[in-house]
């Protein structure tokens, strides 16, 4: 299998927050954005992200900005879709997603990704921990990408019932501390920089 393509979703409303962008909330000095970055372009061949609005806020990142292809704000699914159909259009087999408020998540997200898809026609791969799955991180097939529009134009939103329709896989990360933590309110973020100053 080629190299995934990643997908950042930061199309998110953000009104725990306040609205705005929390991506480009300063982490240890650092936008959690950047520091997503950091961690997802190492893993994959290319990179872009998923947002709606004004791209120019964007601008530093140096990154394609792709956004919903769906009309109205239908959710992270609408994202990866629009991850898919970049991807398509250069050749990709697969896309990996991460979300754009979680800066702590592995390192090695995507080989565990890839590993756990081994022998799928069309590789679908949620990652999940003991507490639950882990919608906004997954391997995507471009081989399903009109399926997926079909869903969501029918009204889909649910992750899970997409990617169970399709006999989709998990991959179990039982890492010590909480690497799918994400920050959705201000605490959240305060936790966020206790977690960063302690190793995350």
């Amino acid at each position: 299998m080629k190299q995934p393509f990643g997908i950042i979703l930061a199309g998110g409303l953000a009104t725990r927050m306040g609205g705005g962008d929390k991506t480009m909330l300063p982490l240890g000095g650092t936008p959690i954005l950047h520091r997503i970055i950091d961690r997802i372009a190492p893993q994959v061949e290319t990179l872009a992200l998923n947002a709606n609005g004004d791209v120019a806020r964007f601008a530093q990142t140096g990154l394609p900005v792709l956004p919903d292809s769906i009309e109205g704000y239908a959710g992270p699914l609408a994202g990866v879709l629009a991850g898919l159909d970049w991807a398509a259009e250069q050749g990709a087999e697969t896309v990996v997603s991460v979300a754009g408020d979680t800066p702590f998540f592995p390192c090695d997200l995507v080989p565990r990704l890839l590993l756990a898809a081994e022998g799928m026609a069309h590789p679908l791969v949620l990652a999940r921990t003991p507490d639950g799955r882990q919608p906004t991180f997954g391997l995507w097939p471009v081989a399903l990408r009109d399926d997926l529009r079909a869903a969501l134009t029918d009204g889909l939103r649910k992750v899970v019932m997409w990617t169970d329709a399709h006999g989709g896989r998990e991959a179990l990360f039982d890492d010590p501390g909480a690497p799918f933590f994400n920050v959705n309110t201000p605490d959240d973020l305060a936790r966020a920089h206790e977690m960063l100053e302690g190793g995350a």
